[in-house]
């Protein structure tokens, strides 16, 4: 597999760290040359270079191999010190030192997690220095170790920045997919809505309207699920909910037909009002309605069923306030903290339907209006509270 050596030079001057490394180096050995390299097994590239002595070699720069010491070094994975060629055993009669004319040379193997060899740090001079003592050569393994490590954390956060990009990528498939999908379900349904409709026109038993009445229900119930994924899609993709604002119909009238509508689908539960809407409201009323009717069918699931559910709502000064009120058992602490999370769903009972999607959706109407969606709750009751500007700010 070739090596990107392009890739190998950016990562390492993404480390702010390394021209400072090559300083201390130069400055403590008093070594004219430092340099990071890339040592493969058939290539040798400066990464970083220091060049005091005017070596010729720049960044990017290639020697031969089969020239070099570090070729060496990376068979053996051990460091190399030299303090003068010429009264060194080893490497007096070596080539490498006659070909680039150095009489001092340190190098040391820069090592990756997973144990494999990915270069050497390494100096040179033309005079001999003194460098084969304790203090610089654990200067050098600390500094060939700290680049390992640097290189380590830079590959895992590309890793890192790529599984994201794709999860991002993948995510807004699925939520236009979503998008798709809830709106061409849209004719179907009003299909079956409109052939219900029809039947109910024509002679039935008593068996039959109530099969077609459960069908029409059905459909309602549906059509809702479906506008709820079609607001999350689009709040998602599109940067929020958009709204028509509109004060000439009057509001409490709004929310008195969401009641009443909500009364009519559960008979056997009470919804009390308490309605004092005397300003004029700048508002999309029917997301406000739609608001409304998510809190409500919130409390009519997880309510107790025996108590009523208060509806409240008022003009305030310069603000408008609604609220949605039940009792039973209290919402613990750790389930409040994600209650307006999309597809978030607290247990009920075995029969409970929903994607989590209608608390999420009220959240973004209120926040799509300048406003907030709070929730209290203990032992006497939870309460949601909606708050919102009586005009629109600019």
């Amino acid at each position: 597999m070739p090596t990107d050596f392009e890739a190998d030079l950016a990562a390492i001057d993404r480390i702010q760290a390394v021209p400072t490394i090559l300083e201390v180096v130069c400055r403590t050995t008093g070594m004219g040359f430092a340099a990071v390299a890339r040592v493969t097994e058939d290539r040798w590239i400066a990464c970083a270079v220091r060049d005091d002595v005017q070596f010729g070699l720049s960044p990017g720069g290639e020697l031969k191999l089969e020239t070099t010491i570090c070729h060496e070094i990376r068979q053996s994975g051990q460091a190399v010190v030299i303090d003068h060629v010429a009264e060194d055993h080893t490497y007096c009669q070596h080539h490498t030192p006659a070909m680039y004319g150095f009489q001092s040379y340190i190098s040391m193997p820069i090592v990756l997690a997973d144990g494999s060899f990915w270069g050497t740090l390494c100096a040179i001079d033309p005079r001999p220095a003194r460098l084969n003592n304790p203090e610089t050569i654990g200067m050098f393994r600390l500094f060939a170790e700290l680049i390992g490590f640097h290189l380590n954390a830079n590959e895992r956060l590309a890793a890192s920045e790529a599984n994201l990009l794709d999860e991002r990528k993948t995510s807004e498939l699925r939520e236009q997919f979503i998008a798709v999908l809830g709106h061409d379900l849209r004719n179907p349904l009003a299909s079956i809505d409109a052939g219900a409709g029809m039947l109910l026109k024509e002679p039935l038993t008593a068996k039959g309207a109530t099969l077609v009445g459960l069908i029409r229900s059905s459909v309602g119930r549906m059509a809702e699920l479906i506008d709820n994924v079609l607001d999350f899609a689009h709040g998602r993709l599109g940067g929020g909910l958009t709204l028509e604002r509109d004060a000439h119909v009057p509001l409490g009238e709004v929310l008195e037909q969401v009641v009443d509508e909500l009364r009519t689908a559960w008979p056997e539960r009470r919804i009390e009002t308490q309605l004092a809407v005397t300003k004029t409201v700048s508002c999309d009323r029917a997301r406000v309605a739609q608001l409304l009717s998510n809190l409500v069918a919130n409390a009519l699931t997880h309510g107790a069923s025996e108590e009523p559910i208060l509806v409240r709502a008022a003009t305030l000064d310069g603000s408008f306030e609604l609220s949605v009120a039940n009792k039973g058992e209290p919402i613990p602490p750790s389930t409040l903290e994600r209650l307006f999370q999309p597809f978030f769903r607290v247990a009920a009972r075995p029969s409970q339907q929903g994607l989590g999607l209608g608390l999420y959706i009220a959240c973004e109407i209120a926040k799509a209006h300048g406003g907030s969606l709070d929730v209290t709750s203990d032992q006497q009751e939870t309460r949601f509270t909606f708050c919102m500007p009586l005009t629109r700010s600019l």
